[in-house]
C-alpha cells in the first residue's frame, strides 16, 4: 500500500477534468475529419502556421480568385497554385468544373491531397519534379510567403517556368514595382481579404485582361 504522503506528483481533479475535455475535443475533431460530413478541402481544414508565414484568404476572396482562375484557364485548363493553398482548396470545391489543378507548397501537411501536391521551396525555384513540364499550365496563381524582393524574384522563376502566359499574383501593395519588374504584372481593383486581418495592405496583380478589375 502506498503512503498517502508519498512524493509522486498528483494531478488535481480540476486539471484531470480539463485534460480529459481537451482529449475528447481532439478526438471529436479528428472524428469529424474522418466522417463523411467533413470537407478536407474547406479553408481551415489545415490550420494556419504563422511560423511558415501562412495566412489564409477569407472564403469570399478564395472563391473569387478560384473562379477567376477557372475562367482564365478555360475549358479543360490546367491551374497551378504556388504557395496559395486556400485558392487550391476552393478550386477543389468546384465540383464538376472542367479543369485540373495542382498545389506547390512547402508545408507537407498538404500532402494529404495526394498526387496533386508538389513539395516546393522557393529557395530552389526550379527544383521541380520531371513530370512538371515547362509552360504546361494555363494560369499560375502565386502568393509568395514573404514580402521581400528575393522571395518574389525566386517565386517568379517558378511562375515563368510553369505558365503558358497567364499570371495571377497576390502579394503586398509595397511589392507593386518589383511585381512589374519581375513578372510584368499590373495591380487590379479587386482587394483580397484574409480570414484574419493583416497589417500589410494586400493586392492582386495580373498580366492579362481579368475579371478582377
Amino acid at each position: 500500500k502506498m503512503d498517502d504522503d508519498d512524493d509522486s506528483p498528483q494531478l488535481s481533479s480540476h486539471t484531470l477534468a480539463a485534460l480529459q475535455e481537451f482529449y475528447l475535443e481532439q478526438q471529436q475533431r479528428e472524428g469529424m475529419k474522418t466522417s463523411q460530413g467533413f470537407n478536407q478541402y474547406s479553408i481551415g481544414s489545415i490550420e494556419e502556421d504563422w511560423q511558415l508565414s501562412q495566412f489564409w484568404y477569407s472564403d469570399e476572396t478564395a472563391l473569387c480568385l478560384a473562379k477567376e482562375a477557372v475562367l482564365a484557364a478555360g475549358k479543360g485548363g490546367r491551374i497551378a497554385c504556388v504557395s496559395a493553398p486556400s485558392v487550391y482548396q476552393k478550386l477543389k470545391e468546384q465540383d464538376g468544373e472542367d479543369f485540373s489543378v495542382c498545389i506547390l507548397e512547402y508545408d507537407r501537411r498538404f500532402s494529404v491531397y495526394g498526387e496533386e501536391f508538389i513539395f516546393y521551396d522557393y529557395n530552389h525555384p526550379l527544383d521541380l519534379p520531371e513530370n512538371l513540364l515547362p509552360h504546361s499550365f494555363d494560369i499560375v496563381i502565386a502568393d509568395p510567403p514573404y514580402l521581400s524582393e528575393e522571395c518574389l524574384q525566386k517565386t517568379a522563376e517558378t511562375i515563368k517556368y510553369l505558365t503558358k502566359g497567364k499570371i495571377l499574383l497576390c502579394t503586398g501593395a509595397v511589392m507593386e514595382e518589383q511585381a512589374a519588374k519581375h513578372l510584368g504584372v499590373k495591380v487590379c481593383k479587386f482587394i483580397p481579404k484574409h480570414s484574419r486581418n493583416l497589417a500589410n495592405e494586400f493586392r492582386c496583380y495580373v498580366n492579362y485582361a481579368s475579371g478582377l478589375d
